[in-house]
């Protein structure tokens, strides 16, 4: 929603989160009961991980479990506002925020004003059931690969490991564009290196993108490498014509084994086709000519790398961009739908080159996806090597913020605390950083907002709901002062139910009591208020 502001220039207005409203909350609430009574059947269950995963998201942005209650102290106009469940799986609004929160950290913090560039890497299937089943395998490969690439960029540089190092930032995405499981990397890497020398500050010194022929060799070495390190931990066999997987049995009543596997080969989880390939819905015609993306990208053994994608040192904004793409969420709730028959329908952000646009489920096989997305507890997905990783000597020299080994610790009063340091950011930021969205003044005044209360007692969470219900009920319509949104948007009407003369400080009016009819007056926020409902 857009409103008008005091200076004359359009700002965005806050409207709360519901996700009770959303398609992707009514499967879950709907089916999921039904995926953990399938298992049950078959002597299965889930892990509590994803127990608590589930739980959690449908409680993630709901009044009855829990908010905030804000306040502007110039109208006294009150909102309230819903608890998050901070999960990592597939909540969209919590993996919004981490995105936004992630991509302003390497923005504004980590990455230096130098030239970027994103390193892909893709596994093949057995890996990346492997990644899933045992993530301690996962960051093993990530060394190697980590290392593999930024020796060659060393030495394009004409420098030796000891003379010369560049730096990365991993974040490893567990999903496809399908919703299936597919862990693989994509890695930030700065297109040069920083050399340091004679005491002086280090000197960043840029490298040419990698053309096909070396990326051809780097696949073939982290392929060759990663079978070595596998084969070294007894969790892969290979021979002169093939390789397989060697990990102990899993226990009879654990269901993730089966998920994590279907997910990762497009096969129905559970119901009636289990087993089956998921269907794919084709709406185009299968694509003759060669990919243009393609120019930078290597194939070998089931991996494919790719490096076609990068922004310049004075691309703040780009950067920025690129960083909330690989911090992305799992579900695009508006790619989400329902078929007449009943299908949840999922369309893929890119077709497929054979023509496929869309992805069809059964409900229950829809829900068996999300359980497979969810990562192990302490599994971190976000990682940092080079001159970027927090102990690097060089860290403090290079990065924005200046903070590491390599910077003496000065006591001035501009220098942050540490509790400042490293605190994330909140609510308000986010929504100011991404969407333009300033919750830290009021829509109505322009004053300022503050947080009240943290209400999560049960019993005052339900007082206070009732409360605003039968406030709903006895209020009369006022269709000038009700924005048009609201007429079918009962818990704004709740939001405006908190802002009644009653509550307003000093008021002659009880909270419980009506107020006496009289013709509106024309404030400040009374013509944002203008439009007639429509019914």
């Amino acid at each position: 929603m857009l409103a008008q502001g005091s200076d004359g220039l359009s700002k965005t207005a806050y409207e709360r989160h519901q996700p009770e409203q959303t398609l992707l909350y009514q499967l879950v609430e709907a089916h999921y009961p039904a995926l953990v009574d399938q298992l049950a059947q078959q002597g299965k269950s889930l892990p509590d991980h994803v127990h608590r995963e589930f739980e959690a998201y449908l409680k993630c942005g709901r009044f009855e479990h829990g908010f905030l209650r804000v306040r502007c102290d110039k109208c006294h106009f009150e909102r309230l506002v819903a608890f998050s469940c901070k999960k990592r799986g597939f909540c969209p609004s919590c993996g919004a925020r981490r995105m936004a929160e992630t991509a302003a950290l390497l923005a504004d913090e980590v990455f230096p004003d130098v030239p970027l560039r994103q390193w892909v890497i893709s596994f093949p299937f057995p890996l990346r059931y492997l990644f899933a089943a045992h993530p301690h395998a996962m960051g093993k490969v990530l060394r190697i690969v980590y290392r593999a690439i930024s020796t060659h960029l060393i030495h394009k540089a004409g420098f030796s490991i000891k003379d010369g190092a560049t730096g990365a930032v991993t974040l490893i995405q567990r999903f496809g564009s399908a919703l299936n499981l597919n862990i693989h990397f994509h890695i930030l890497f700065l297109d040069g290196v920083y050399v340091y020398r004679d005491d002086r500050p280090p000197r960043f010194q840029r490298v040419k993108a990698p053309d096909k022929g070396e990326l051809e060799e780097l696949v073939q070495l982290i392929s060759l490498r990663v079978g070595r390190c596998l084969e070294r931990q007894g969790l892969l066999v290979q021979d002169t014509e093939s390789a397989w997987l060697d990990l102990d049995p899993a226990e009879d009543t654990d269901a993730m084994p089966y998920l994590l596997g279907s997910s990762v080969s497009y096969r129905i989880a559970v119901g009636p086709q289990q087993g089956q390939k998921a269907f794919m819905i084709r709406t185009i015609r299968p694509l003759d000519r060669p990919d243009p993306g393609q120019e930078r990208v290597a194939k070998a053994n089931g991996f494919s790398l790719h490096a076609g994608v990068s922004c310049e040192g004075h691309q703040k904004n780009k950067r920025e961009r690129l960083s909330r793409y690989i911090a992305r969420p799992a579900v695009a709730v508006p790619r989400l739908s329902l078929s007449a028959t009943g299908k949840v329908v999922y369309t893929l952000k890119t077709p497929y080159r054979d023509g496929t646009t869309q992805v069809a489920f059964e409900p229950v096989d829809f829900i068996a996806r999300l359980a497979a997305l969810v990562p192990k507890p302490r599994v971190n997905l976000t990682r940092y090597h080079g001159v970027l990783a927090p102990n690097h000597r060089w860290r403090g020299l290079v990065t924005l913020a200046r903070r590491g080994k390599g910077i003496k610790s000065i006591s001035n009063a501009e220098v942050r605390t540490p509790a400042e340091r490293h605190a994330a950011m909140t609510w308000a930021q986010r929504l100011k950083r991404v969407f333009n969205i300033d919750i830290e003044v009021c829509g109505r005044c322009g004053g300022s907002v503050r947080i009240i209360s943290s209400i999560e007692d049960q019993d005052v969470i339900d007082r206070i709901l009732t409360h605003l219900r039968q406030k709903e009920q006895e209020t009369p319509t006022r269709p000038l002062l009700l924005p048009r949104a609201w007429c079918h948007r009962p818990e704004r009407h709740l939001e405006h139910c908190l802002f009644s003369p009653g509550r307003a400080r000093g008021s002659r009016f009880q909270p419980n009591s009506n107020p006496p009819a009289r013709k509106p007056v024309k404030t400040a926020w009374h013509e944002l208020l203008r439009a007639p409902v429509q019914h």
